[in-house]
């Protein structure tokens, strides 16, 4: 199993001088794409193009916090895995 930071490298091992290029606001127009690829996905009954769609949101997502110097993992535990936990809906 690989862990949200050792996909997070991955991403950034593989695609981070296109992504650099790119820039985050391009950038952040492919992952709303991603994003509605997945609100369609979830409508339907095709179990393999819905984890698909999972998958491709959460490699922009490590795309875009790459580009702006984020640790995801750290992130996470920051606000979801710390004793006070996230407050309001989520």
């Amino acid at each position: 199993m690989v862990t949200i930071e050792e996909f997070q490298r991955h991403i950034h091992d593989k695609y981070s001088a296109r992504d650099k290029q790119r820039g985050g606001a391009a950038t952040f127009v492919w992952f709303i794409e991603e994003v509605g690829e997945l609100a369609s996905a979830l409508g339907g009954t095709d179990r393999v193009n819905l984890e698909e769609e999972f998958a491709d949101v959460l490699a922009w997502l490590c795309t875009l916090a790459n580009i702006k110097d984020i640790d995801l993992a750290a992130a996470v535990e920051r606000k979801y895995l710390s004793g006070s936990g996230p407050t309001g809906f989520k």
